[in-house]
């Protein structure tokens, strides 16, 4: 496991003023509530009691809707004509479609070559328009900023915008209002870092004593490499297995949450996601994408090498778009494992 301590935190002004954003986001126009699950087995097997918070119920199977409706509806009817871009690698992406669609907006979704053909087929069948550009989730960011220069459009960030951040931490406020009891941690996947920053800030306004847990891919974990650095800094290479959260650098927004209100980052590795996610399926015969499997791994990761037991923790999951052919290789790397 790798983790890095946190700096000293400074007020709570910051926070203040995310939770009154998050409390005033009109996500529900389009997003739902989503349950917050108990995971009988999954406990049973850790010692714990495990929920998960299942935003692969969403109706792009992910928690990007929140964030993308939030900025979407705030925006100037000037800037609605005009119509708006974004790059990301599947989950936003169909976010943005659908707000956009739902709001009579253009949108032009910039996305990488890479990027499975489940989302890309997700964001047209939105109406959305999916521009496939580049190898990796910085060639498509880079390409759609190129197009709102050129075009005028709006660009919405799948992660760096303080509008994003606090639809995205609408997660928070139903976790809080559906466990009002004892709450240990909250495991949060991390690829920019819009959704863990709103979760904590949300949090820790309200219930600092629950620690907040970042779980990224060894691949691609740029929090990380970003609080041992003391700054933002971008990755030389991504791995895109966990496509979802395969982002070179943690956006500005969210860092300056991050560093003061996440209490620690765990590294999994790609085969613990693999085991992750039949481990989900085993609780709800849902399948989630790896990204999506992120919190859950991570928890397995914390009580195993911490010997946690009798707590309860959360772990949010946060989406379910992963290509069908994909669930060959995972089945094959948790047979390879021998056990979970």
């Amino acid at each position: 496991m790798s983790s890095c301590p946190v700096p000293p935190r400074a007020d709570a002004g910051l926070l203040e003023h995310y939770v009154k954003k998050i409390l005033a986001a009109p996500v529900y126009d389009l997003a739902v509530r989503t349950p917050l699950q108990a995971a009988p087995a999954l406990s049973a097997l850790l010692g714990n009691q495990v929920l998960l918070k299942r935003e692969d119920l969403q109706p792009t199977f992910s928690f990007k809707i929140r964030g993308a409706y939030n900025k979407l509806v705030q925006l100037t009817a000037e800037q609605k004509a005009r119509g708006v871009v974004t790059a990301s690698a599947g989950n936003h992406a169909q976010g943005v479609a659908l707000a956009a669609r739902e709001l009579g907006i253009r949108a032009r979704i910039v996305m990488p070559a890479t990027t499975p053909e489940l989302k890309v087929l997700g964001v047209r069948s939105r109406g959305g328009e999916a521009v496939l550009h580049g190898a990796s989730f910085p060639f498509a960011l880079a390409h759609a900023l190129q197009l709102a220069d050129a075009c005028g459009y709006t660009f919405v960030s799948p992660f760096d915008d303080p509008d994003v951040i606090a639809g995205q931490g609408t997660v928070a406020m139903e976790i809080l209002r559906q466990q009002q009891g004892p709450l240990d941690a909250i495991f949060v996947p991390v690829g920019g870092g819009g959704l863990i920053a709103g979760i904590a800030a949300y949090v820790k306004y309200l219930r600092p004593e629950v620690r907040i847990i970042g779980v990224e891919p060894e691949g691609s974990s740029c929090l990380l490499a970003a609080l041992r650095a003391g700054e933002r800094v971008v990755l030389p290479s991504v791995d895109g297995f966990a496509d979802g959260t395969a982002v070179a650098q943690i956006g500005a927004f969210g860092f300056e949450i991050c560093r003061q209100w996440v209490d620690e980052v765990i590294i999994v590795s790609n085969d613990q996601l693999c085991s992750a996610i039949k481990l989900i399926y085993d609780d709800t015969r849902s399948i989630t994408e790896p990204s999506g499997a992120l919190a859950v791994a991570g928890i397995r990761q914390y009580v195993s090498t911490r010997g946690i037991a009798g707590q309860t923790l959360v772990a949010v999951n946060s989406g379910a778009n992963i290509n069908f052919d994909s669930l060959r290789y995972v089945a094959e790397r948790v047979v390879a494992q021998g056990a979970v």
